[in-house]
């Protein structure tokens, strides 16, 4: 790997930290966490059992975009997972192509 190879990769590397602390955050902020966490099960499963659940799926962020506005249940057991209407498109979105990554 030549210089500017590696200024490349490590460029990319440290503008994922704050995208993916930024999604963080915005879990946080949309109160996802209080059912989820990225490692363990809580009410609802872990982002990385979900994103391993969804791995090769081509339409992963649209079904998990959709679960995440309309909320859903019996995907993962009898606890219903309730709407988040009231968020945007985009931040539901970007949720769901965060969880999708494992939440990383």
């Amino acid at each position: 790997m030549n210089v500017k190879q590696a200024a490349t990769v490590l460029a990319l590397a440290l503008a994922a930290v704050p995208a993916a602390h930024a999604n963080l955050d915005l879990a946080k902020k949309s109160a996802c966490m209080a059912c989820h966490a990225v490692d363990k099960k809580l009410v609802g499963p872990a982002y990385q059992d979900v994103a391993k659940k969804y791995a090769g799926d081509k339409d992963a962020v649209a079904k998990l975009t959709e679960s995440i506005k309309k909320g859903g249940s019996g995907k993962w057991g009898p606890v219903p997972m309730p709407a988040q209407a009231a968020l945007s498109d985009a931040d539901a979105k970007t949720l769901a192509a965060w969880v999708a990554g494992g939440a990383k």
